[in-house]
């Protein structure tokens, strides 16, 4: 009989194999590079055709966000294109919380994440195809601490700035997914939405804010163990030369409108986070987010209004955040759009929960509210 072999030395990989008995491991999670921070996974695992094979996740306690576990079920594909859901348990009295994935993979690989992942490969193949696109203009707007490229793709003719940005948190790669989306929009000659878009416009993307935490199988933090979403009120260039580059960028702009990608762990839902709390903060300015989330719910089930995160008092906004940061600074209509790791609940999937393929339709459907917040 085959002996189980798990690895994860390639893009994106993180596991730690404790032991292999038979077609049962015991795994651990890498913490991301120089903070605790971690809950992101993607592993293959050979020699299981045909044969069933149990994962135990164990530790999972002091992952980053516990609540995330209960009711999640890990992506798993045999082609790294199809990205479909495995049996998944987790018992928090088990080795200090363990989820536990069972899989009968059909042929002698099987590759196991967190998310469906988005790699640093599709990355460049997501620049390199959308820069082509008529009017479409590639720049650098500067590096990583590791050297990587901080791409900015840039589009339209319009007055309105619209900043577009994702995967400061490089583990929530749905945020990378509904780049795609929005991008395989805006670069559609024959949408008459994106051309409209484009005449009103000027927009300035970025698919990937931390390739570095991308490619090291990060969850939450840069190649220093930086956490970028606190990063926007003092960056710099030692610690988080990826948030300075950007926000240089902005200032050179000014913005109108930006919009955060990311994926939220524990909420089964599809939300959006605004920037109540901040101290300039204005009623039209609260109205323009308001009204857009009215918008977006109208225009596609997958969102909602009813679930997500706290609201900042009066004078409380964290100013370390993107979204409070721009919306303070430029008086931008800025938010936070968050997806889930586990399905949407309102629409559930029992194939595949939420996935990379609708979190690439909810980028076409963020641009279509866009359009008709911006005729409002």
């Amino acid at each position: 009989m085959t002996q189980l072999t798990i690895d994860a030395a390639f893009d994106s990989g993180n596991i730690e194999v404790l032991s292999i008995d038979g077609t049962t491991a015991r795994l651990a999670i890498r913490k991301d590079h120089q903070s605790d921070f971690f809950q992101w996974f993607h592993f293959r695992v050979s020699g299981s055709e045909g044969r069933a094979v149990e994962l135990k996740i164990t530790g999972l306690g002091a992952s980053a966000y516990p609540g995330g576990w209960p009711n999640y079920r890990a992506a798993v594909s045999e082609d790294r294109q199809f990205w479909g859901r495995a049996d998944s348990s987790y018992d928090k009295a088990e080795a200090g919380g363990t989820l536990t994935v069972r899989y009968t993979p059909a042929g002698s690989q099987a590759w196991f994440a967190y998310f469906a992942p988005y790699s640093m490969e599709r990355h460049h193949d997501l620049i390199a195809g959308a820069a082509l696109a008529d009017g479409v203009s590639h720049r650098v707007l500067g590096q990583t601490l590791d050297g990587q490229p901080i791409d900015c793709l840039e589009l339209g003719e319009g007055d309105k700035q619209v900043w577009l940005y994702a995967r400061q948190h490089p583990g929530e790669t749905m945020a990378e997914w509904w780049m795609e989306g929005a991008l395989d929009c805006l670069t559609d000659p024959a949408d008459p939405a994106a051309r409209k878009l484009r005449q009103l416009c000027r927009f300035h993307i970025v698919p990937n804010a931390n390739p570095d935490g991308s490619r090291l199988g990060h969850l939450r933090t840069n190649a220093a163990g930086i956490n970028l979403n606190r990063e926007w009120a003092s960056p710099s260039a030692e610690k988080s030369p990826e948030v300075l580059a950007i926000r240089n960028a902005m200032d050179e702009t000014g913005v109108d409108f930006a919009m955060d990608v990311h994926g939220d762990e524990a909420i089964p839902a599809v939300f959006l986070a605004g920037f109540e709390g901040i101290p300039s903060h204005k009623g039209e300015q609260q109205a323009g987010f308001d009204r857009y989330k009215t918008i977006l719910a109208r225009r596609t089930p997958d969102f909602q209004t009813r679930l997500g995160y706290p609201v900042a008092s009066a004078g409380k906004a964290n100013l370390t955040m993107s979204t409070n940061q721009l919306a303070e600074r430029f008086g931008a209509v800025a938010m936070t759009l968050e997806m889930p790791f586990k399905d949407n609940d309102d629409l559930p999937c029992a194939a595949q929960g939420w996935s990379a393929e609708r979190s690439a339709i909810l980028g076409r459907d963020c641009l279509g509210a866009l359009l008709e917040w911006l005729a409002g």
